[in-house]
């Protein structure tokens, strides 16, 4: 084609020959200038593709990504005991502890596991108000009375209103520790998930001592339990102390109409916390409890309808603690109120594990710590029914 119009050009005038030369020519250079361009262009994709495929699939999460560092040092000071990795991380979020502590921040996976463990346990926390904090204490502020209020009108003179009594409740935070303990060849084995392993031990054991704590605890290095807070007969119980309502029986219920009693402790509870309210007892007074019918013979116990929900007993939920006391004489087996009102647990978020290799070779021990406080924060929110 080329050949043809140059011979055509040949018998075309000199200028107008030269130029249609001179644009074939350089229509010639700009096709092969393209063609290498896009050559270029193809071999620069392939290689990128190749690369892209060769690569390791990025994280699925900026998260997961961030966390990583810290899941990893975790893992090789749990089982070979270098914590260089953790005294070399950045201290904001996932830093280790001073030295005053004596222990490192657990990985984000194993803290989570056992703080799941522990809201699912038949403890007080799934109807008390849990609070996380950051310092050593908690405070807040009860409204021991109404508001004050009255009623007014265009020309009369109003009159003062009371003043209501507002009561300062300090919730302290204290150490809770467990030590599981793990043999060196088990933490060499790499199958072996060193850390829901030990997400399971350390949760078994905090679950075990908190549950006792929000019951029965004394409050000295430890919660204090709504069983050891101040109690006085309901006619006669101020505004600081729980009520109490009698079973009507000698260490046991009343032989006849048993369940009076425990109508009588529903109601003894004020109208505005028996919406929120739910008893709580243990397996052998949930037993004896279950057996009793009303007039018409008919259960007041109702067993749940669906997984995890609750049974009731006289239309309100029943929480199963196995560290609420037996009926006998004098023992209050039976709670009943709002606990998201009457009881505050406070926890800080933090679990720290140190490993101890020393103590008891050939087994490595794992000192795990969490602190955690609980208290009575408006007594009138509950009620206590005691076997005379």
């Amino acid at each position: 084609m080329t050949e043809v119009k140059a011979a055509a050009g040949a018998d075309m005038p000199g200028d107008l020959g030269a130029e249609m030369l001179g644009f074939v020519n350089e229509l010639k250079a700009f096709r092969t200038d393209i063609q290498k361009r896009l050559e270029a262009q193809e071999q620069r994709m392939t290689m990128l593709d190749r690369k892209t495929l060769s690569r390791a699939r990025a994280p699925l999460s900026a998260e997961a990504d961030a966390g990583a560092p810290h899941q990893k040092a975790f893992d090789a000071y749990i089982r070979h005991g270098d914590d260089g990795a953790l005294r070399g991380l950045p201290l904001e979020g996932k830093a280790m502890t001073s030295s005053s502590d004596g222990g490192f921040l657990a990985a984000p996976t194993v803290a989570l596991q056992v703080q799941d463990a522990l809201n699912v346990t038949a403890s007080l926390r799934r109807v008390a108000n849990v609070v996380t904090v950051e310092s050593a204490n908690f405070e807040m502020l009860v409204d021991m009375g109404d508001i004050a209020s009255g009623w007014s009108t265009e020309a009369g003179t109003q009159a003062e209103t009371g003043t209501s009594t507002v009561q300062r409740v300090v919730i302290p935070v204290h150490e809770l520790s467990a030590m599981p303990k793990a043999s060196q060849r088990l933490l060499d084995d790499a199958a072996f998930d060193v850390e829901s392993w030990l997400a399971g031990r350390i949760a078994e054991k905090f679950a075990r001592a908190e549950a006792t704590a929000f019951i029965s605890g004394d409050g000295v290095n430890k919660p204090k339990g709504f069983l050891t807070h101040a109690k006085a007969a309901n006619a006669s119980a101020t505004n600081v102390q729980i009520g109490t309502i009698a079973s009507g029986g000698d260490g046991d219920f009343a032989a006849t109409n048993p369940a009076n009693a425990l109508i009588d402790l529903v109601y003894a509870l004020g109208a505005q916390y028996r919406a929120n309210a739910s008893f709580v007892m243990n397996s052998k007074t949930a037993a004896a409890v279950r057996k009793m019918r009303d007039t018409d013979g008919r259960f007041l116990w109702a067993d749940s309808l669906a997984m995890g929900q609750p049974p009731q007993l006289l239309g309100y939920p029943v929480l199963l603690c196995e560290d609420m006391p037996d009926i006998a004489r004098g023992s209050f087996s039976i709670a009943f109120g709002d606990f998201k009102s009457a009881y505050t647990i406070v926890e800080r978020p933090d679990l720290r594990v140190l490993r101890d290799p020393f103590s008891a070779k050939p087994h490595v021990l794992f000192y795990a710590t969490k602190r955690v406080g609980g208290g009575v924060t408006d007594a009138r929110a509950i009620k206590l029914m005691v076997f005379g």
